[in-house]
């Protein structure tokens, strides 16, 4: 009797490791089919906003320290609506991304020089990405 315990136990076993092999093998196959590039153009906006708002934490607010987060934010912004092409014929997704993009070139035209007014203009740009994120992020 012994014996067939071991044996159940073993067999419990294999199944166990077997079927752990075969969920990482879906979920890695699952994951290859996915479309990386949305995601790593939301975490590079992400980290530029959050440069400028270290900047203003710090009074860096002079626009040699922001002018280059502004650019790489208004060039990844031309990139949105191919990000999201499911998306690229709604009217309210495509009014966002405008706005986004009016925001940093009014920014970039204009940058601010002193901290309120950097804190302004990055207020304007999170409005501006609170209005597409309130609609479409999920």
């Amino acid at each position: 009797m012994a014996g067939t315990g071991a044996r159940y136990f073993f067999l419990f076993l294999v199944g166990l490791v077997m079927g752990s092999i075969l969920t990482v093998m879906a979920v890695r196959t699952w994951q290859a089919r996915q479309d990386p590039f949305p995601d790593a153009l939301m975490h590079v906006q992400q980290w530029h906003a959050v440069q400028l708002k270290n900047n203003l934490e710090a009074n860096r607010c002079n626009a040699t320290d922001t002018l280059p987060h502004f650019a790489a934010l208004r060039t990844t912004a031309d990139d949105i609506e191919p990000a999201f092409p499911k998306l690229r014929d709604d009217a309210r997704f495509t009014k966002a991304a405008s706005g986004f993009r009016a925001a940093l070139d009014a920014a970039r035209a204009n940058p601010p020089l002193t901290c309120p007014a950097l804190g302004k203009t990055l207020e304007t740009i999170g409005g501006a990405c609170k209005a597409c994120h309130q609609d479409f992020r999920g």
